[in-house]
Formats: structure tokens, C-alpha cells, sequence
């Protein structure tokens, strides 16, 4: 690639692809060369890719000739940028013989750059060297015990972190990986059974529609249907993106009781942090478990001392899986990646460590066990308390009223901020009883934690990128929705 691309060490290729066998041809061709990989969210809206690619300044563009088309409609200059089309027939023979870069290829050259969902403002680029990559591979495949004998369903997009990381992690014990684009739970399911998956990693919401779906029956030894639900060949799930639900986690474990459960916390910014053993789910099923080896986890205080056992405190992560910082933004770099304060390392060491700290709140049980509650930027801030949005949602949940729901906060004379619900019906119903639901947070919830309001919803919530609830675009459209309504 480097020769017939023209390449430099450190250049980027970007990839605009769905999940498809040449996107992660691309991608690892890309590194192979000495460049960083940038694989762009195939669900991305031209004018969204180009803001990637004016950020990261690729020197070459892999696509189709339709997502071509498309840039090009959405103003990308013919000539602008050297594209290759993956519908041409030579494209594949661009690729070889892949030239190895001028000079050596360490471990902490860049690799890829991944870009967040921008739930917070335009994406940001997280940049990822080779160490970063794959000390995460190891360290994953090592606690999820994967071996060559796994399939995993790759569901995820591939520009998210734990989607990638199908790949990697698998690679690095010569797994096998099913490539999906899914377009309805039931064909998740499907192709489970289909391809004889033995891994499944998901976000929430993925899960929540899995348990509301008509799950197909499996096929008996001799042929007969109906011998057993499907997904008897799963050896593990595993949840990232969030916190999985209660009642979500409950019905997945009884769809499928051979099948271990992981809970996994992460951050694009230092891959993987945490997961919680499966012999652990049942003593606490709301952790999200310890460190992943190979990493430490800390939280700590805003003075950046350690926090004692049950108190609050932001998770802030060390080790060889922190990313290289943001791309091109200095600015966002050095509030999320910040030396570890001194405290906390050998006195004698001179150079600073860098440490991702996540924004994110968790706690510490006495026994080391982290639990999560909630990112600093969507915390409520009502009656003089502080409210994890997602606790609020696990109350919802629970109820078993909801499909779906998110709850945020928004702006209120007296109360500062007042809690607010978007749900859809649960499966099999065609109405949200919301005085019902109502009635039960009054019931399981703190008067401080009580919704001011519940807004039925049709067909599932909004998702940003990486398929989680968009909760940010929720608030956004009800405040203007409020405002409209006043006026």
C-alpha cells in the first residue's frame, strides 16, 4: 500500500465502509504501512464524514463508489484526496506488495485513530499506537478466555472501540469473526444459531430489543424444530457502552443459562477498565467489576487523592492501554490526559505518567469492587442533590412498563433541574402507561429522584454513533420542544 499509495510513516488512510471482509483489509493495511487507520462510522451523514476527514487529514480515502458519490454531492472537491473505490477490481492489488515503512516500526507509533461519538460536541479523534492495540487484545482475550476455537459475531460498529476490538482480540488467538450488519434483533439471533457463536459483545440497547424480540427456535439433533431456543452455542456475552439493566441481564441469563455473562466499563480513551467476573453477577450484578489485567484503576478526589471505600470519586485509568491523547487538539488532551498526581507514584520517579481521567463517577465497595454512577457531564443537578441518570433508568426498567427509556435533566426555576423521561411502551403493548410508571418510581425512588414528567415515545429512541440512547439529543429536542410550546 505504502508504495502505490504513496505513504508516509504516520499519515492516516481513513475507511468508509459497513462491517465487510475489505474494511478490515483496509484498516490493517493501513498500519502494516506505517499509517494510522481511521475507520469512519459507516451510519455517518456525508457532511459528518467530512468533518472527519478535515480533522484528521487523510492521504488516502478507501470507500465505494456510492459513499464516493455522496461526499462528492456533500462538497468533497474532486481531486482533493486520493480515493480508492473497493468497486473497482484492482483496488485489492493497490494494496500489494505491502511496503514496510522507511525506518522502524515501533510499538508506540501510531496506529489508529478512532473517533468518539461526540456526544459532548463534534467527534474527537483518539489516537492509538500499536502497544495500545494490542495490549488491549491480550488483555481482553485473557479474561474472556478466548481461544481459536471461538467465533465471535462482530454486531458493533468497527469505528467504535469495543467493535475493533472483535477483531483484535480474536486475531490474537487465531479466533474466527462473523462480520455483521444488522438490521433487527431477530437477525442477531439468527445469525448466532447461523454461524454457531460462541461470543457476543453489545451495547445495552442492543440487548434491551434481544430480550423484546421473537426469538427463533432451534433445530434438534435430527432435524426436529423447536428443541430449544436459540444461542445454545454461546460460551459468553458481554455488554459494553453502559450499564446493562437489571431485568435485561435477568432474561438474557435465563435465554441463555450456559452462557457466562461479562459486564464491561470502558472509555474509547483507554479501550477497556473494568469488567466483573461471571462467578461475581449474582453477589452484585450492578458492579462493573475490577480492573482488566494489565491496567489500574483509581478514583480519586478532585485534589487527586484516593478516595475511601463507598465514596464518589472520578475513575482515572493507568497503564499501557492509555491512548495517545485527542488528535490535533491540544487543548481537550491535556483536561482528559493528565499526569498522575505524585502521590500516588515512587517518589524518586522524575517523568510525569500519563493517566486518562474519564469524567465519570464510580464508587469503590470495601471489597475493591467498582460501581458506576454516572459521567459528570450528565449528571442532575435537582433539589440540592446530585442524580445519576442511569440509576433513575434502572428504576425504570425494573417496573417492566418501559421498552426503552432515558432520563435527563433540564432547566427549573426553583428546583435547578428537573428530572424528565422519554420511553416507549413495553413489548406487546401499544401504549405507555405513564401513571403507572409514575406511581412506581413514587413507590421505589427518593421524592428527590422522582421524574417531573414521563413523554411516551413511538418506535425506539434515537441513538448516537456507536448505538447507544442518544440521552444528549433527547434533552436537546425536548427543550425545544418546551420552548416552542410556550410561545
Amino acid at each position: 500500500m505504502q508504495a502505490q499509495a504513496g505513504l508516509r510513516r504516520g499519515d492516516r488512510v481513513a475507511v468508509w465502509l459497513e462491517a465487510r471482509a475489505e474494511t478490515v483489509v483496509a484498516c490493517l493495511a493501513g498500519a502494516q504501512a506505517g499509517a494510522a487507520f481511521v475507520p469512519v462510522h459507516a451510519g455517518l451523514k456525508p457532511q459528518q464524514v467530512l468533518h472527519v476527514l478535515s480533522d484528521a487529514q487523510p492521504a488516502l480515502l478507501i470507500t465505494s463508489r456510492a459513499r464516493y458519490a455522496q461526499l462528492s454531492a456533500a462538497g468533497l472537491r474532486a481531486g482533493s484526496l486520493p480515493v480508492w473505490c473497493v468497486d473497482d477490481a484492482d483496488w485489492l492489488q493497490r494494496l500489494t506488495p505491502m511496503a514496510p515503512p522507511t525506518g522502524p516500526l515501533l510499538d508506540g507509533d501510531l496506529a489508529a485513530i478512532l473517533y468518539t461519538s461526540g456526544s459532548t460536541g463534534r467527534p474527537k479523534g483518539v489516537v492509538l499506537s500499536h502497544r495500545n492495540m494490542v495490549a488491549g487484545a491480550l488483555s481482553v482475550a485473557s479474561y474472556l478466555g478466548n481461544t481459536a476455537d471461538d467465533t465471535l459475531l462482530a454486531v458493533l460498529p468497527l469505528s467504535f472501540d469495543a467493535g475493533f476490538s472483535q477483531l483484535t482480540t480474536a486475531f490474537s488467538v487465531g479466533a474466527k469473526v462473523v462480520l455483521m450488519n444488522y438490521l433487527l434483533p431477530r437477525d442477531v439471533l439468527k445469525a448466532i444459531d447461523e454461524h454457531q457463536v460462541t461470543g457476543l459483545t453489545a451495547v445495552p440497547p442492543l440487548y434491551i430489543q434481544l430480550t423484546q424480540a421473537k426469538w427463533p427456535q432451534a433445530t434438534g439433533a435430527h432435524g426436529e424444530e423447536g428443541a430449544q431456543a436459540s444461542g445454545r452455542s454461546l460460551r459468553y456475552f458481554a455488554n459494553t457502552g453502559g450499564r446493562m439493566p437489571r431485568a435485561t441481564l435477568d432474561a438474557l441469563r435465563q435465554r441463555w443459562p450456559q452462557a457466562k455473562p461479562f459486564l464491561m466499563y470502558g472509555l474509547t480513551e483507554a479501550f477497556r477498565s473494568t469488567y466483573l467476573p461471571p462467578d461475581q453477577v449474582d453477589q452484585r450484578p450492578d458492579s462493573i467489576g475490577k480492573a482488566i489485567p494489565n491496567a489500574e484503576v483509581l478514583v480519586l478526589r478532585e485534589d487527586g487523592t484516593e478516595c475511601a471505600a463507598d465514596e464518589p470519586g472520578e475513575l482515572v485509568h493507568r497503564g499501557p492501554l492509555v491512548a495517545q491523547g485527542y488528535w490535533n487538539d491540544p487543548e481537550k488532551t491535556a483536561e482528559r490526559f493528565r499526569p498522575l498526581p505524585a502521590g500516588l507514584r515512587a517518589p524518586g520517579l522524575v517523568l510525569p505518567e500519563i493517566a486518562v481521567f474519564s469524567g465519570d463517577t464510580v464508587r469503590r465497595d470495601a471489597e475493591g469492587f467498582l460501581y458506576f454512577v454516572g459521567r459528570r457531564d450528565e449528571m442532575i443537578k435537582t433539589s440540592g442533590y446530585r442524580v445519576s441518570p442511569t440509576e433513575v433508568e434502572e428504576v425504570l426498567y425494573a417496573t417492566g412498563l418501559v421498552g426503552e427509556c432515558a432520563a435527563f435533566g433540564v432547566e427549573h426555576a426553583s428546583l435547578g433541574q428537573a428530572i424528565q423521561v422519554v420511553a416507549t411502551p413495553p413489548a406487546g403493548a401499544d401504549v405507555l402507561d405513564t401513571d403507572a410508571l409514575l406511581a412506581q418510581c413514587r413507590q421505589r425512588l427518593p421524592a428527590y429522584m422522582v421524574p417531573a414528567g414521563v413523554h411516551a415515545a413511538a418506535g425506539s429512541l434515537p441513538r448516537n454513533p456507536n448505538g447507544k440512547i442518544d440521552r444528549k439529543r433527547l434533552a436537546s429536542d425536548w427543550a425545544g420542544s418546551a420552548a416552542r410550546s410556550t410561545t
